[in-house]
């Protein structure tokens, strides 16, 4: 009787963790509302970086609408990170006709720098501009405008915007976690920054002031591991009185999911490695929230196997309750997210994120991977 008792504690208090983490800090989110921001004649001049790995056909699918966007004073560097395909030939014949265009090779990368950082360094280097916008070869704007609405809030004492950055919908019940995960993922950095709490930003996304950069030495701390150019840097520079977020739907970036397992599993691996390098109190939150969602799950499964009456009641309305508070909020957020369609899915998809903590627990606690990609 006491195992039950205790199940039943852990439960309760799981629970209300979760509900606190929705109700106070989620709702942040769902429910705010962006300051209108008007067109003005100070637009600063923008440089877009992206690095570029084998990404020739990407890049003739998605390089002419980051060149075309509707903004005035803007440059794009695409730094080539010893691409073994023609990734620079095409972007030599797209330098003929679009002179913003700047093609750059990364050259030897460094022994001990991972990943894209000294891609991505190279591309800070090379930018004329004081603003710099981060996205990804792999990536398609979803207006014109986007660099026109994710600079807007860039007005000092702003100097870091997070965007989102969502994945184009198919068919199959991975597509829909992906995209879900993604949304989850965005909820958490979004509502932490509107909570003056920022630790992450989306590197396909992502604008900030090129003295920032300098400022914490690029990325010197973390350059030994692969990931890192977005949450770790972003984790160094931002804070509650210089970070904005944009959600305008003209500022999304799309990209194509992982077709297959596999190819998630590695990916999500890559992310994921990072988190340990996070502060002590953003793993004490994010940590939290996750233990306390997956006891929710598995300590109220056991006790509604074991069919105590009086507890079964309770675990069973507690269940409810969390369900319907996350389904209220979610109805908001999804539709900011352009993501409705997934609103009916949610609470299988919430229950299978059990089995994301499972299988990427040893990735969170000891990392791992130092590749940039997985193919």
């Amino acid at each position: 009787m006491f195992f039950i008792q205790f199940l039943f504690f852990v439960f309760c208090l799981a629970s209300i963790i979760q509900l606190l983490y929705w109700l106070f800090l989620f709702s942040k989110l769902a429910f705010y509302k962006e300051k209108p921001i008007s067109d003005d004649d100070d637009s600063p001049p923008v440089s877009i970086i992206i690095c570029a790995r084998n990404e020739a056909e990407n890049l003739e699918k998605n390089l002419p609408r980051i060149l075309n966007q509707n903004y005035r004073f803007y440059e794009v560097i695409v730094v080539d990170d010893n691409s073994t395909d023609n990734t620079f030939d095409i972007l030599l014949n797209f330098t003929y006709k679009y002179p913003i265009l700047c093609a750059v090779k990364a050259g030897k990368k460094p022994k001990n720098r991972k990943g894209k950082k000294h891609a991505m360094t190279v591309g800070i280097q090379t930018a004329k501009y004081d603003l710099v916008l981060l996205t990804d070869a792999d990536c398609y704007p979803n207006s014109k405008n986007w660099l026109n609405e994710m600079q807007k809030c860039i007005r000092r004492p702003m100097e870091v915007g997070l965007g989102y950055g969502p994945y184009f919908p198919s068919d199959g019940f991975l597509n829909k976690f992906i995209r879900y995960e993604t949304v989850y993922t965005a909820v958490q950095y979004l509502s932490f920054a509107l909570a003056g709490l920022p630790y992450m930003g989306v590197g396909r996304n992502l604008i900030y002031y090129k003295n920032l950069f300098k400022q914490v030495n690029g990325f010197s701390k973390h350059e030994h591991i692969a990931s890192g150019d977005d949450d770790l840097f972003i984790k160094e520079v931002a804070n509650k009185n210089n970070t904005c977020i944009v959600l305008a739907p003209e500022t999304f970036v799309y990209s194509e999911a992982k077709k297959d397992y596999k190819s998630y599993f590695f990916q999500k691996q890559r992310h994921l490695s990072t988190a340990r390098h996070y502060t002590i109190y953003h793993q004490l939150l994010l940590g939290l929230l996750a233990f306390s969602h997956f006891l929710h799950y598995t300590t109220g499964f056991l006790l509604l196997i074991l069919k105590f009456s009086t507890m079964f009641v309770v675990v069973f309305f507690i269940y409810v309750a969390r369900i319907l508070v996350m389904l209220f909020l979610y109805a908001f957020i999804l539709r900011r997210l352009q993501e409705t369609k997934l609103l009916f899915w949610i609470p299988l998809l919430d229950l299978s994120y059990i089995l994301f903590y499972l299988i990427f627990a040893p990735t969170l606690t000891i990392g791992n991977s130092s590749k940039w990609k997985y193919k």
